[in-house]
């Protein structure tokens, strides 16, 4: 894997599961000139409908969507995710590859427990990355800033909402990219899931009006961070 700086970097712990999160906002990001990018823990082989081979078409499609500087898949174990060395090391040497500032992670409360498992893996890999005694081949020690937590089907404690007016349309692209897991009137023919519904989509445009609505804006995600967020004078009368 060729080393890329990025500004931000987002972790899935399935294909689709930023897009349906937090997309809003990295698209935003990468229109303001941001180099950002996608770590999805696993393949998502466990999931009812699809396969690997079209889940790997969706992603790229997703991906083009996104204009994303970087994705890689870290392919751990689908339904098996363990925070253990191994896949710690996993995590530490792409962000030492990848060098972000800004890293994204489920948040550590959820339905799903793979979601949970993750959320932890990511946690404990970001801290561990910039202890020097942990050595990954000629990689330097690197530690991102600041560990951001995005939400799935749970509600979340937030600390800010960011406003996504302005990409939604580019999140929602990004999502149907995934047709196979997702409710499309021509292809829908696989076993009824909690995301394939037909009423999915609405619950996905209602969470990101309703987080639109807390802010004024039109459309929102929210983000919980365990430390407090910074603000310069310039941006107080954003507040």
């Amino acid at each position: 894997m060729t080393p890329v700086k990025l500004n931000a970097l987002f972790f899935g712990t399935h294909p689709d599961d930023v897009e349906l999160t937090c997309s809003g906002t990295l698209a935003k990001l990468k229109m303001e000139g941001m180099s950002v990018g996608i770590a999805d823990l696993t393949r998502g082989e466990l999931s009812t409908r699809g396969n690997l081979t079209v889940r790997k078409m969706e992603t790229d499609k997703a991906t083009k969507i996104l204009n994303l500087d970087f994705r890689t898949n870290l392919q751990l174990e689908d339904g098996n995710i363990v925070n253990n060395v191994t896949n710690r090391r996993r995590v530490i040497k792409l962000l030492r590859l990848t060098k972000p500032e800004l890293v994204f992670a489920p948040y550590p409360l959820d339905r799903h427990p793979d979601h949970i498992n993750a959320s932890n893996l990511i946690r404990e890999s970001v801290f561990y990355s910039g202890l020097r005694k942990i050595v990954t081949a000629k990689l330097g020690v690197f530690r991102p800033r600041k560990v951001i937590y995005y939400s799935h089907a749970y509600d979340i404690p937030v600390t800010f909402i960011f406003d996504i007016s302005d990409t939604f349309d580019i999140k929602m692209k990004s999502v149907e990219a995934f047709e196979s897991q997702f409710f499309n009137l021509k292809k829908s023919n696989g076993p009824e899931t909690f995301i394939s519904r037909k009423d999915f989509r609405e619950y996905v445009l209602s969470k990101a009006k309703y987080y639109g609505f807390k802010i004024g804006v039109e459309y929102g995600e929210p983000f919980f961070t365990y430390e407090p967020v910074k603000v310069e004078a310039g941006y107080i009368s954003h507040i």
